[in-house]
């Protein structure tokens, strides 16, 4: 059986992501593919249990790097025990967020050293890495407003200063400009449809490119 393909959704907080890859995954699966629609850190029991290690605001300090590691131990549970599955199985998995969110918020967000991220990224997931990577931009004023919007309590990231998600979405176009084979920027400030409908074309065209 063909191995499936691994679409990940990126973008700061506000991008509409989760929006988004459940109208993909439909849209996807009305054309008769077998759809997983995942996240990160999540998607399984034990990583959701170190998502919210990393996400839940507490009164001990989470140390950039500790907060990196655990990044990395969720996404390692959750390659082994779905996506690697999934996709051997012949599935599209869409995975909201995988280790491009570890370059923007770790890497650019935090400051840690990009050849750290990269080795752990080998360590952790070598044979398995996106076919597609859709980047939802949104300035960060509106994606702000839009997350304020939507949540009740802040979780750590969403408590973070205009200039943290600056420095996240720079780095996320920094990421897109320099893999145009793999990454494609939409401007996800249009309305959903168009949103969706921009991401189903850029799969396409990323597709028949790689063909």
């Amino acid at each position: 059986m063909p191995r499936g393909r691994f679409i990940t959704l990126e973008g700061i907080e506000g991008a509409g992501k989760s929006t988004v890859i459940a109208q993909l995954g439909a849209r996807l699966a009305a054309r008769g593919l077998s759809v997983r629609t995942t996240r990160e850190p999540g998607g399984t029991p034990l990583a959701e249990r170190l998502r919210a290690l990393v996400l839940e605001r507490g009164d001990e300090q989470l140390a950039p790097e500790a907060e990196m590691l655990l990044m990395f131990a969720a996404r390692r549970v959750h390659v082994d025990n779905l996506i690697r599955p999934a996709l051997e199985r012949g599935e599209w998995v869409l995975c909201d967020r995988y280790t491009d969110a570890t370059r923007a918020y770790q890497g650019g967000g935090r400051g840690l050293p990009a050849a750290l991220i990269e080795s752990l990224a080998q360590l952790t997931h070598a044979d398995v890495n996106p076919d597609v990577t859709l980047l939802l931009d949104v300035p960060v004023g509106l994606g702000m407003r839009r997350a304020a919007a939507r949540r009740g309590a802040p979780d750590r990231f969403e408590a973070e200063s205009t200039a943290f998600f600056e420095r996240v979405r720079a780095r996320y176009l920094d990421i897109a400009r320099s893999e145009p084979a793999r990454v494609a920027r939409i401007d996800a400030s249009q309305p959903l449809e168009k949103v969706v409908a921009d991401a189903l074309e850029a799969i396409e065209a990323i597709e028949a490119r790689t063909r």
